[in-house]
C-alpha cells in the first residue's frame, strides 16, 4: 500500500445498530486508508454481557460480521485496514470469526485484537458485578497494525483510541508524542459518533439537507492537525458548528483525559477550510492520568411502568384519582415497590381537533429487587380500574410482567495492573507497557472571561436562537455543552449562563452539583451535571435516560437576549 503523508480515516458506526450499509458506503464512496467502527456503550456492554450469559461463545457484536460480508473484499481490494471495537466483550471470538469469514469468501485478510481490558475475573468487584472493562487506549492497535494486519478487532478500547492507535502506525509516533496524540484524540472525538459530526442531531438541522448525512473522515497529519470532511456528494454538512457540537458531546473539563495522553480541549481551534471542510489546529497534550477507567455493570432490579391516558376537561383532578386509587391497592395488597414514582406530562391542549391533542399522559414507573413486586401487583392494580376510575380510562399499552434494569457504575484501577495485550495475526502476544510518565488529573484554572457587552435593550426570548447546543451522558452524569457563532453573543453567554442560571432555566438540576467550563476558542461553556441520570442509561430512571433532549430542553427555555443578538 503507498503511504500518503495524510492519514484519511474514516467512521461507519456510532453505536450498536448504526446505519448498516454505512460500511459499504464508505468504502466505495471515496479515498480511504483505515475505516473504523464503534460499537460499545455503557448500555451495549450490559447487553452484550446478558448475551454472554446465555451463550459464553457471543459477548461481540454481531452486525459487524454481517456488515464484513460485503465489506471485507472490499477493503482488501481498495488497501483498507478495518479497526473496530465490535469485539465487546469476546474480541478473539470475534477474530475468530472474521477469520472463518474470509477463508470461506476467499479473502485472503490478516486478523489481529487486543484483549485485557475484561477484568471480570479479577475478583475485586461487588457481588453481582455482569461485566468490568477497562478502558484501553490505542497501543495496542497500533502493535497489531505494525505487524501487518488488515483487521484489528478490540474489546472496551477509548472511542478515540480507534483512531489514535492507527494514527501513531501510520506516523510512527511514539508514546510521549503528546500534542501529535492528543490532536489525534480530538479527531476520534468527532469521528466516533458519526453522522454527529455531519449535521445529524443539530441544533440547527434547518439551515442544511440532513436528511440522510454521510458519516465523517478525517484527514490527519503527522503533526496531529487534521481536516474533518466527508464523501463527495454524501449528505449533511461539515461546518465549525457541527464540530464544534460533537467536540462538546459527553464531555467534562477542559482536561479530556485518556489512556494514551490527556487532550486539551481549550486549546483546539476551528477553521472553515471549504465547502463540508473544517481545519482542527493547535490542540495540546499531556501525560495521561495514572489510572485507568474501568466499567462495571450489574443487574440493579425489576422495572414496570403504565402510562394512563387522561383526556378533556379536570386532567389534574383525573391524575389525582387514579394515582391515589393504584397507591391505596399497593398498600391494600402489601406488595408495595420500593420506588414508585409518578409524572404527569401536560401534552393536551385546549379545545383541541384531535383526541391525542386533548390527552395528557400520566407515567407511572415503579422498581424493586423483588420481580413479582413489578409485575402482577402493578399490572393488577391499574388494569383492575378499568371500569372504576376517572372518565375516559385507557393506559398506552397493556402493562407486563416487568423487567431488569441495569446499573452502569465507574471505577479507577491503576493502569499498570491492567493486562494490556496485543494479538498479532500470526498468533503471538505481545504486551503493551503501560505509559512512560503520567500525570494526575487537575482542574484546569478558569480563563479569563471576554469584556461583557454593553447593557441595552433585552427581550425575553428562547436561549435557542442565540446558542447552539448538545447534550449526553456519562454514567449517571449527564453534560450539556452551549456554543454561539458570534463573538457578540460569545461576550454575553459567558457572562449570562452562570450555574446558578442553569438551575433556574433547568428545575431538576437544583439541587445537583453542576460544574462549568469555559471554552473561549469554541465560544463554548460545558456543564456538568452530576447524578441527573440516576444509575446511568441502563437504569431509565429517567424520561430521557441519556439526557439526549437536555440541551434543547435548555435550548427552548426562555431568558434575558440582548435585542442586538436577535
Amino acid at each position: 500500500m503507498t503511504r500518503r503523508e495524510t492519514l484519511r480515516i474514516g467512521n461507519a458506526s456510532g453505536f450498536y445498530g448504526d446505519r448498516f450499509d454505512a460500511v459499504r458506503e464508505m468504502l466505495t464512496g471515496g479515498e480511504l486508508d483505515v475505516l473504523t467502527g464503534d460499537y460499545l456503550a455503557e448500555l451495549t456492554m450490559l447487553i452484550l454481557g446478558r448475551d454472554r450469559l446465555k451463550d459464553p461463545t457471543t459477548g461481540y457484536a454481531k452486525t459487524f460480521l454481517r456488515q464484513l460480508e460485503t465489506g471485507l473484499g472490499l477493503a482488501h481490494d481498495k488497501g483498507v485496514r478495518i479497526v473496530t471495537n465490535a469485539g465487546g466483550l469476546n474480541p478473539a471470538g470475534l477474530a475468530t470469526a472474521i477469520r472463518e469469514l474470509a477463508q470461506r469468501l476467499g479473502v485472503p485478510v490478516k486478523v489481529g485484537h487486543v484483549q485485557g481490558d475484561d477484568l471480570i475475573g479479577s475478583g475485586q468487584w461487588p457481588e453481582g458485578t455482569l461485566t468490568a472493562n477497562a478502558y484501553l487506549g490505542g497501543a495496542g492497535i497500533t502493535a497489531c497494525l505494525d505487524a501487518g494486519a488488515d483487521v484489528v478487532v478490540t474489546g472496551r478500547v477509548t472511542d478515540a483510541a480507534l483512531v489514535t492507535g492507527p494514527a501513531a502506525h501510520w506516523f510512527g509516533w511514539g508514546p510521549e508524542a503528546y500534542d501529535r496524540l492528543a490532536g489525534a484524540v480530538v479527531a476520534g472525538h468527532v469521528l466516533e459518533c458519526g453522522t454527529q459530526a455531519t449535521g445529524g442531531n443539530y441544533s440547527f438541522f434547518g439551515a442544511h439537507d440532513v436528511r440522510r448525512p454521510g458519516f465523517p473522515l478525517a484527514e490527519i497529519h503527522e503533526d496531529g492537525s487534521c481536516v474533518i470532511t466527508k464523501h463527495p456528494g454524501t449528505g449533511g454538512v461539515v461546518d465549525t458548528g457541527t464540530v464544534t457540537a460533537q467536540l462538546l458531546y459527553e464531555t467534562g473539563d477542559a482536561r479530556y483525559a485518556g489512556p494514551d495522553v490527556t487532550a486539551r480541549l481549550d486549546t483546539v481551534t476551528l477553521a472553515q477550510e471549504g465547502p463540508d471542510r473544517v481545519r482542527i489546529t493547535g490542540v495540546r497534550g499531556e501525560e495521561p492520568p495514572p489510572t485507568l477507567k474501568t466499567g462495571l455493570t450489574r443487574i440493579g432490579g425489576w422495572r414496570n411502568e403504565v402510562v394512563f391516558v387522561l383526556t378533556g376537561l379536570d386532567v389534574e383532578e383525573k391524575a389525582e384519582l387514579v394515582r391515589g386509587q393504584v397507591e391505596d391497592a399497593l398498600d391494600t395488597a402489601k406488595a408495595r415497590p420500593a420506588q414508585v414514582r409518578w409524572e404527569l406530562a401536560r401534552t393536551d391542549r385546549e379545545d383541541a381537533d384531535t383526541e391525542e391533542c386533548a390527552s395528557a399522559l400520566l407515567r407511572l414507573v415503579v422498581r424493586d429487587p423483588d420481580a413479582d413486586k413489578v409485575g402482577r401487583a402493578v399490572s393488577g392494580a391499574a388494569v383492575e380500574l378499568a371500569l372504576g376510575s376517572y372518565p375516559g380510562f385507557h393506559v398506552t399499552a397493556p402493562p407486563g410482567r416487568g423487567a431488569p434494569y441495569g446499573v452502569f457504575s465507574a471505577r479507577y484501577v491503576e493502569g499498570a495492573q491492567v493486562p494490556h495485550t496485543a494479538v498479532l495475526p500470526d498468533g503471538r502476544t505481545q504486551a503493551v507497557p503501560a505509559p512512560v510518565r503520567t500525570r494526575p488529573l487537575a482542574p484546569v484554572p478558569p480563563p479569563e472571561l471576554p469584556r461583557p457587552l454593553p447593557a441595552g435593550a433585552t427581550r425575553r426570548a428562547p436561549l435557542g436562537l442565540v446558542a447552539g447546543a448538545r447534550s449526553g451522558d456519562k454514567g449517571g452524569d449527564a453534560n450539556v455543552g452551549l456554543w454561539v457563532r458570534t463573538d457578540a453573543a460569545w461576550r454575553w453567554l459567558a457572562h449570562h449562563l452562570t450555574e446558578a442560571r442553569l438551575r433556574e432555566l433547568l428545575p431538576e438540576t437544583a439541587d445537583l452539583p453542576i460544574t462549568r467550563t469555559v471554552l473561549p476558542r469554541l465560544r463554548a461553556l460545558n456543564f456538568t451535571v452530576t447524578g441527573l441520570l440516576g444509575a446511568g442509561v441502563a437504569s431509565q430512571s429517567r424520561f430521557d435516560p441519556q439526557a439526549k433532549a437536555l440541551a434543547e430542553w435548555l435550548r427552548s427555555r426562555h431568558t434575558d437576549i440582548p435585542e442586538s443578538l436577535l
